[in-house]
């Protein structure tokens, strides 16, 4: 089923609200409209990611001086660093269509025809988790990209025949979490490739700042540093956290967040210092106080949590791994001393020292 089309505003005019409705209100605004879209609108609301956010801006001002549509671009990253809020600002800046789709739900060629043959000139057409693709789809869509055609084959056998559908010309924006997934020559038909990385303390910051704004509540500079200091340089993380501040300032204070109420409420989410929860502590204390430290396999560890293997991998370990807590080796996964400093935990005696003329064993780490 095709998603709705959604119409952009010239510099990302939102559309006013509707005054009449009969819902209950609170200073003044309808209950619907409290919790309003925290993304940003334009390329200049967009905060962190500003390398990336420089690189449209020049495409967007060049498409705008041509009178032609964005070239096709793909952004890949780790989920919540912002690939679907860049299509959104993209077609706010441009004024033009956007339709939204993502590629599991691309079953098959005819899945995907409502979206090109419908396609006006210039519009944006966004397919998340584009690296699942099927590969029947994918080839399809290459013509598209290329020369703006589909080549539509009808009747079977010797009566067949390809009929070549001149398109529109419009714009493919792609997002992945696995570039590495995409084929080659797809990932050689879009002209922009662009990988987002992690925000810092201080952008996350500044997000939470203007977050909480549009949310309707206040917050002090230190309380937004704390939820950015905690939320794994992720804005999608950064929200969340906010939303439950909030609520843990409207239930247990004045709905005012200071820094003492942020800590608060994240101590009873359970959320420490480096942005750990309570499953990511089980997994150092288990692979320390189990293991002996590691090495141990992502095997071991999940069943002795008693945890799917692909919850580990792809849920709980990424984040480690890049505080470097854990490290991968190749006879398994082991604690780093950070994650020994984390925990207070007495860093053990390692064989080496024990018996540092072992050389032979050494071979083997």
């Amino acid at each position: 089923m095709r998603e709705p089309i959604i119409k952009g505003g010239q510099g990302g005019d939102a559309p006013e609200p509707n005054r009449n409705t009969n819902l209950h209100r609170e200073e003044g605004r309808p209950v619907d409209q409290m919790d309003e879209k925290l993304r940003p609108q334009t390329l200049a609301e967009v905060v962190g990611q500003r390398s990336v956010a420089e690189r449209l801006s020049i495409a967007l001002e060049a498409s705008k001086k041509r009178g032609e549509p964005l070239p096709h671009i793909l952004f890949d990253g780790p989920p919540g660093l912002g690939k679907t809020t860049f299509a959104t600002v993209l077609h706010n800046e441009l004024g033009v269509e956007l339709n939204m789709t993502s590629g599991p739900a691309l079953d098959k060629k005819m899945d995907v025809m409502p979206y090109l043959t419908n396609a006006v000139e210039g519009s944006i057409l966004f397919i998340d988790e584009i690296h699942r693709l099927p590969k029947t789809v994918e080839e399809f869509i290459y013509p598209v990209m290329e020369d703006f055609r589909v080549d539509v084959v009808l009747g079977e056998g010797i009566a067949a025949r390809t009929i070549n559908l001149p398109l529109k010309k419009f714009t493919i924006i792609g997002a992945t979490t696995r570039s590495g997934m995409l084929s080659g020559p797809l990932r050689d038909r879009f002209h922009m490739h662009e990988h987002l990385e992690f925000y810092d303390v201080d952008d996350l910051a500044r997000i939470v700042a203007i977050n909480a704004e549009k949310l309707r509540t206040t917050i002090t500079p230190d309380a937004a540093w704390e939820l950015a200091r905690r939320s794994r340089g992720t804005p999608r993380l950064a929200n969340a956290r906010l939303r439950w501040v909030r609520d843990y300032a409207t239930a247990r204070a004045d709905g005012h967040i200071v820094l003492s109420i942020a800590r608060d409420a994240l101590d009873m989410q359970e959320v420490d210092a480096e942005g750990m929860d309570k499953q990511d502590r089980r997994y150092l204390e288990t692979l320390i106080q189990v293991f002996r430290g590691g090495p141990s396999g992502a095997e071991a560890l999940a069943a002795t949590m008693n945890l799917a293997i692909d919850t580990l991998t792809d849920e709980v370990e990424p984040y480690l791994l890049r505080r470097h807590f854990i490290v991968r080796t190749p006879r398994g996964r082991r604690a780093t001393p950070a994650a020994y400093r984390h925990l207070n935990l007495p860093e053990p005696v390692s064989d080496t020292d024990l018996f540092p003329f072992d050389e032979q064993r050494r071979l083997f780490e």
